[in-house]
């Protein structure tokens, strides 16, 4: 039974298994998303992260089970739970580059949900963008990219918004500009699961974190509950008493 000052979970997966032919890609991980938290998955290359964020969004076949806002969505495709809310921002961006910044965001709109965000909103949360909204994506930066990507999956009105490495490439002034928005994303009533190798950037913003090692989950909880040797230890695989070592 839930504790009543803690929400119920908005989303619930439970013995998430993924094979890629012989390869376990991830073994009997369980995660968990409560109304406005930021949860991070951390780990090294190969460790499941961005297979477990495309197995939530529905692009991998995986036993086990996987709950949102109580419902068990554990068959539907990934169309649909972008309808129910659940919207991915790729790891790579993955923009039409032919097509102009206004354009790819739009593209979100074509599964989503009805609310709050809008292109008008997306402008209002990235400033530049309203008067460079028929440019190329091809033309843009690699950070101003990233924040065309974000704005698509927002206009998809999502309720949980999975961020997959959306760091990766970038400079550190750029990902702190990005970063920043997040907090307005849970104003708005967004929970978020990101994955991160940058492990200090993402305890920075998280409500709780999971570290993956070879698909497993070896540490998980409260930042402020572990010390940086044990998040360390569970990253690279050894035990924390030996990281000094």
């Amino acid at each position: 039974m839930t504790a009543p000052d803690v929400p119920a979970p908005l989303l619930s997966a439970d013995g998430l298994t993924v094979r890629h032919g012989q390869l376990v890609a991830l073994r009997d991980v369980s995660v968990e998303v409560r109304p406005g938290e930021v949860v991070a998955v951390v780990g090294a290359n190969g460790a499941g992260k961005s297979t477990l964020l495309r197995t939530l969004a529905g692009l991998h076949h995986t036993t086990g089970r996987v709950r949102f806002a109580g419902e068990d969505i554990t068959g539907e495709s990934a169309h649909a739970r972008v309808r129910r809310g659940i919207v991915m921002v790729p790891e790579g961006r993955r923009l039409f580059r032919s097509l102009s910044l206004e354009e790819n965001v739009l593209i979100g709109t074509v599964n989503g949900r009805q609310g709050s965000w809008d292109l008008d909103a997306v402008f209002d949360l990235f400033g530049w963008m309203r008067d460079r909204r028929h440019e190329r994506v091809s033309h843009l930066s690699g950070g101003e990219q990233q924040q065309v990507a974000i704005g698509r999956a927002l206009v998809a009105n999502p309720r949980l918004l999975l961020l997959d490495e959306i760091s990766l490439g970038l400079a550190p002034v750029i990902v702190q500009q990005i970063y920043r928005v997040l907090p307005r994303l849970l104003e708005g009533g967004i929970s978020i699961l990101l994955v991160e190798q940058d492990v200090a950037q993402a305890l920075r913003v998280a409500s709780r974190f999971q570290c993956l090692l070879e698909g497993r989950t070896t540490l998980e909880g409260a930042p402020a509950d572990f010390s940086a040797r044990e998040v360390e230890g569970a990253y690279f695989g050894f035990a924390a008493e030996d990281a000094s070592t």
